[in-house]
């Protein structure tokens, strides 16, 4: 089965990260977890982005904070699509500057960007990129969508009893 990469600049951003991780291990996605910092430990990046797609990843996900440069130099290096999660460290513009640094990308070299901490969604669109090709993933995904619509139906009867 296809696996996902979760990498991260620091391990400041593992709080964050973590919800991808446990969507991905919720849907019996295998995944690698990683520090991967691409202004202090360049030549890990290097090796990394450009050798992922041989080491048997299908999706990347990258989060990083401040100048947020992780997931677009992986994704300049690397064929595989590249989830970036702006991540709002502690050295961030109320985390404008990690959005920005990642939604912005040159074209020919996308990236494609969840919101402010938004790692698990990052998580649940990995999972739907390998679901495209891996029926059982998509079951998966379906029966996830489906709780979510059960979950909002059951809200609603509780608030109309409420009222």
């Amino acid at each position: 089965m296809s696996k996902v990469a979760v990498i991260m600049g620091s391990t400041s951003d593992l709080p964050v990260m973590q919800d991808a991780i446990d969507i991905l291990k919720g849907f019996s996605i295998p995944v690698d977890v990683d520090i991967v910092s691409a202004h202090r430990t360049p030549e890990k990046l290097f090796d990394f982005s450009k050798n992922a797609h041989k080491n048997g990843y299908a999706v990347i996900i990258a989060g990083a904070g401040g100048a947020a440069h992780l997931p677009g130099m992986v994704a300049s290096m690397s064929p595989l699509p590249v989830i970036g999660v702006p991540v709002k460290s502690s050295n961030s513009i109320d985390g404008w500057d990690s959005v920005l640094s990642i939604l912005q990308m040159p074209g020919g070299v996308p990236v494609a960007t969840v919101a402010l901490n938004g790692a698990k969604n990052a998580g649940i669109l990995a999972a739907q990129i390998i679901g495209s090709a891996n029926s059982e993933i998509l079951e998966k995904i379906e029966a996830y969508k489906e709780g979510l619509k059960e979950k909002v139906i059951k809200g609603a009867e509780e608030v109309k009893k409420t009222f």
